[in-house]
Order: C-alpha cells, then structure tokens, then sequence
C-alpha cells in the first residue's frame, strides 16, 4: 500500500477498466459508435480489448449475471463473460482479464474448472470478479430455491470461493507427466481430493483441469461479501477519496483497488452534457463509488490522490466508445509521464503483474519431506 508521503514516482497504480455492454449508464447504447445489432459481434469485443491493452491498462473485468442487465427501454444483451474471456485471451497478449462469475447459484466445481481452463487459455493472466446473484428471479432461472437474505449469500459467495481454490489445488503443478515410456498421463498421487463440507453442499473433487498457471487465479471481490483470507484483491467503494481511504485502510487483503466510475468531456461535449443527455432516458444508478464528471486532467489528479491510498483502480466509463478513447489518449500517457503507471510486460502473469506471489500448493506442501523425495 501507498503512504501519505508516497511521491508520484513509487509503485505504480494498477488500472482495470469494465468493458460490459456499452458503458456504465443504462442508456450508453444511445451513444456508441456501433449499431445496436454489433454489440455481441467478435469484432466489437476484440477491438475494445486491444484498445484497453494498446492503452496500458493492467486489467479488463467483463460483468455478468444469469439475467438480461437493465430494464426496458434499455435492456441490453451479453455473451457470457467466462466465454468472452476466452475469446479475449486468445486476441491480446499482456492484458488481464478477470470475468464476473456469481457463485450465488452456479455449481463452484464448474466455475472453477472454467476458470482454470481460461487461466490455461491466457497463459496465466485470468483473474475472477466475484460477485453475487441479488435478483430472486435469478433463482428460478438456475431452477433453484432462492438465496434471500445478504447473509446467506455472502456464505454461498465464502464457499463457492473456497471450493474453487481447493479444488485448482487438487492437481500438483508436476501431476501431468506424459510418459510415452510407461504409457501413463498422470501420477495419480499427486491429485488430492478436497472433501468440502459446506452449510448446503459437499464438494470431493479433484478437479478435472490441471492446476492453473498461475497455481491460483487472482481473485476480487468486496470484502464485507467475500472474507479478505479468501481475497488476492479488495474492490472497495465510496463516495469520496477520504471514504475509500478509509475503507481500504481496513480491507485487508494483499492489494486493493478502488471502485471509480467516470464521464470525460470529448472534444464534442462535455462529460456534464453527456450524462444529461443519457439522463433523459434513464437515471445513472448511484452505486455508492466515488464518480467523477469532468476533464481528463482533473481524473488524472484524482488517480494521483488515490494512489496513496489504494493500489489500483477499476474504471466503470460512463460510454465505453467515448471515454475509453479518451482514456486511451489522455488519461494513461498523463499517468505514465508521472510515473504512475506501468504497462504490463508481454510474458507475465497478472499475478506478477500486480506483485503477489505465485502460492504454494497446500497439498503438497501437507506431505511428508521423504514422500516428497520419494518421488
């Protein structure tokens, strides 16, 4: 984490930008430069990925739900975020890419063995946005009973986060060993059974996905939902800078990023005109983040006050075909001339990327030293 005297040139701020839909507002739609009929195309999806990874950002998170987002007039289809990861990955070369996945109804052994597979499909540079499913329609879409209560959900969200890493350590790093000589794929003994017993379902495992590149992929979520233990990165929120100071002074987890939604002024209008011309058709939800509306110098500024607090930020754009091209030319190039940014390096995890280290395997490291060396 930053200090208070931190200056502008120490570590650098990591910076992850949503790429949902067409924007934040419910009614960005109304102003991207595509037809409504090209937001699902693999074109569109590959040219916002290799804007954002031309630009420098670290990391791009891709929302999702098993419910259509918004509500009429402005509902907006999705492709699913775990497949467009995969597409993703295989079209860029340094980015991270983290999908959402609600754990809330979804099976935790299937969401792990998609992530781990996405993980293998980037070559190490997934991560995971975990979230929660608050809609009770959600329920009958999974053909489940409802999960009510914030309680509830938060333990379904604890368990589903705690399978998927056990089970991501049920295959040892060396437990494909392709042997033509002996005819044999795997060493059985070194794949682990994870026998979770949960409050409403038991997981055995192993999983059916070698261990992730990364050993485990890099996990976000909030942590008043998600316990910090179980967290490689904090999204935190709040209206103001002193707010999500605070709430990052006690998050508790390895790196913490800053929830931060943004309308920049284009050279046609200003982000004020923006957001009252999208306003018009439907109100901007307040999310409880910190928003700024304004100059692509004053969101510079700002970033630079957060970066004494937190080690990233993710970035919500108001209309992702205009404030990410403003982002793009104006915001990074200022942030990296100061020495607050830095660009991934082609060949890196997101793990390295963002300074955590690559975890043991905690089955292997529960056998016995002479086992280990029998092998």
């Amino acid at each position: 984490m930053f200090s208070e005297g931190t200056p502008l040139s120490g570590p650098a701020l990591h910076l992850a930008v949503e790429l949902d839909g067409d924007g934040a507002h419910p009614a960005a739609w109304r102003r991207a430069a595509h037809a409504p009929d090209q937001l699902l195309t693999p074109r569109r999806v590959a040219r916002v990925a290799a804007l954002a990874e031309n630009a420098g950002f670290t990391l791009i998170t891709l929302d999702d739900g098993v419910l259509p987002p918004g509500a009429a007039p402005d509902a907006v289809g999705r492709i699913g975020a775990v497949e467009r990861a995969a597409f993703v990955a295989a079209s860029t070369s340094t980015i991270g890419i983290a999908p959402v996945v609600p754990v809330t109804y979804a099976e935790p052994f299937h969401v792990a063995s998609q992530l781990a597979s996405l993980d293998h499909v980037s070559a190490g540079r997934a991560g995971w946005v975990v979230t929660e499913e608050e809609r009770p329609e959600a329920a009958r879409a999974w053909g489940r009973p409802p999960v009510a209560d914030a309680e509830a959900r938060a333990r379904e969200s604890r368990d589903g986060v705690e399978v998927a890493r056990a089970l991501w350590d049920s295959w040892e790093d060396d437990a494909v060993i392709r042997s033509v000589a002996t005819s044999r794929y795997l060493d059985r003994e070194r794949l682990h059974y994870i026998d979770f017993t949960g409050d409403t379902y038991a997981v055995k495992g192993p999983a059916i996905v070698p261990r992730p590149p990364q050993g485990q992929l890099v996990v976000l979520g909030r942590p008043d939902r998600v316990p910090a233990a179980r967290l490689d990165v904090a999204l935190v929120e709040g209206r103001d800078p002193a707010a999500v100071a605070t709430a990052a002074a006690v998050a508790g987890t390895p790196r913490v990023f800053a929830e931060v939604e943004v309308a920049l002024d284009t050279p046609r209008d200003t982000a004020s005109e923006r957001v009252a011309d999208l306003e018009r058709h439907a109100p901007w939800r307040d999310r409880g983040r910190l928003r700024h509306i304004g100059s692509a110098d004053q969101l510079v500024a700002l970033l630079g006050e957060l970066s004494r607090h937190v080690d990233g930020v993710r970035l919500h754009p108001l209309v992702i075909d205009e404030d990410l091209a403003v982002l793009s030319r104006l915001v990074l190039p200022a942030l990296t001339e100061r020495r607050l940014v830095a660009r991934p390096l082609p060949g890196t995890s997101l793990r390295s990327t963002l300074g955590l280290q690559r975890p043991a395997n905690r089955f292997a490291a529960a056998a016995p030293a002479g086992q280990e060396d029998a092998r």
